[in-house]
């Protein structure tokens, strides 16, 4: 991981203007539904990644972006580079009435290969580790106790040790419009997710 001193400066004012979901016709930026929740995952190549969570019942936006690093309002040039320390993310925000924090976490899991650490399959890079961004202690204990289930589960299929970070959600930046619902856009595109075809029981 780069240091702060290594990362761009960044900017004040955010490049993007978020605009609205291809797929589910809502605003990207809040304000979003009083009874609404978010969470923020980092699983490697986020176009792919989001896919998963706005086809999940119950999801009422996801939008990608950049968290985790130091660079405001980064470029994903500057991402790429690997020395904003930002990671490649996806916000999703929820009804927890129809889909549970837990319910996400297995989407998480069972998508990726969490024992890769600064990669995903073929996208190598600090931006494309494996991140739970939490916004209160319910959620980072339910991260966690994920976390140990899936641990024992992947020893016992023969992976090795998680490299997953779970850390207090951090500052979100938009990614560029190109970016949101790339796979709506392109159907069939290419997004490196690897998966250990490992189940998580909760």
């Amino acid at each position: 991981m780069p240091t702060p001193d290594e990362a761009p400066e960044g900017r004040d004012n955010p490049m993007v203007e978020p605009g609205e979901h291809r797929v589910l016709g809502r605003s990207l930026a809040p304000p979003y539904p009083d009874h609404s929740r978010q969470a923020l995952f980092g699983m490697g190549c986020f176009w792919g990644a989001e896919q998963l969570f706005w086809e999940t019942q119950g999801v009422y936006i996801t939008a990608v972006g950049y968290a985790g690093g130091f660079t405001p309002n980064p470029t994903y040039e500057e991402v790429c580079g690997g020395r904003t320390g930002h990671a490649e993310v996806v916000r999703v925000v929820y009804d927890p009435a129809q889909v549970n924090y837990n319910d996400l976490l297995r989407i998480f899991w069972e998508n990726h290969d969490p024992t890769q650490g600064m990669r995903q399959g073929n996208d190598v890079g600090t931006q494309y580790r494996s991140a739970i961004y939490v916004h209160d202690n319910e959620q980072r204990g339910l991260a966690r106790l994920s976390m140990e289930a899936y641990q024992r589960a992947l020893r016992d299929a023969g992976y090795g040790e998680i490299t997953t970070e779970i850390e207090s959600a951090p500052a979100f930046y938009f990614a560029e419009d190109y970016h949101q619902q790339y796979l709506a856009q392109h159907p069939g595109g290419y997004c490196g997710l690897s998966r250990t075809g490992v189940r998580l029981s909760l």
